[in-house]
Parts: structure tokens; sequence; C-alpha cells
């Protein structure tokens, strides 16, 4: 099992950064996604590490993820902050390394709690 506490979340101005934390204790983490699901809407993918590092097309340019495997953590800068940015942020994680980055919710097996974030214009 694998339990997963992300962190780091808050309340921020447009234009400013905030950086979420996700760690996991029970397994190594291998791949690791960032979702996040705003009032009324569906759970979207923001960033995933696996092989490869992948962004959302509305976050590229934004938003840099790291992992720290010594730490078994990883992390999401988000820079630039945008009003539509304002959700709950969800750490996800799954078995295994691709080259193609798992985007979907049920390609997870593994969820956080979730942390939240709110941009004000």
């Amino acid at each position: 099992q694998v339990q997963l506490v992300e962190s780091g979340g808050g309340l921020v101005q447009a234009e400013g950064s905030l950086r979420l934390s996700c760690a996991a204790s029970g397994r190594t983490l291998y791949t690791v996604g960032w979702f996040r699901q705003a009032p009324g809407k569906e759970r979207e993918f923001v960033a995933g590490i696996s092989r490869t590092i992948r962004y959302a097309d509305s976050v590229q340019g934004r938003f840099i993820m790291t992992r720290d495997n010594t730490k078994n953590t990883a992390d999401l800068q988000m820079n630039r902050l945008k009003p539509d940015d304002s959700a709950v942020y969800y750490c996800a994680a799954k078995s295994g390394t691709y080259f193609i980055m798992p985007r979907t919710v049920r390609e997870y097996d593994y969820w956080g709690q979730g942390t939240q974030v709110t941009v004000s214009s």
C-alpha cells in the first residue's frame, strides 16, 4: 500500500507562486501525477513524472514538477498562477514507469486527500 499526503496549498494572488509537495510512505513512487478538480468540473491531469515529465497544455511553461527519490517526494512548483488554476490538487501514483505518461484518473492506483489552491484576481 502507498499513502500519499499533499501539502503546500493555500491562497495566493494572481501571478503569484505556490509549491505543492506530495510525500509517499509505504512504497517507492514510480509514476507520480498531479491532478486538479475545480467545483463542477472533472478531475484533470496537470503534470506527471515517469520515464519522462509531461504537463497539461494549460500549465506548460508555468508549472514545474520534480521528484526526490531519496525522500520519496514529488513537488509541483506553480508559477504565474491564474484564477483558473484554483482547484483542489491531488497527488496520484502508480507502479511501473512509462514512456507514455498516464493522464487519466483511472490509470492511477493511489491518491492523496487533496490540497486546496485558491488564486485571487
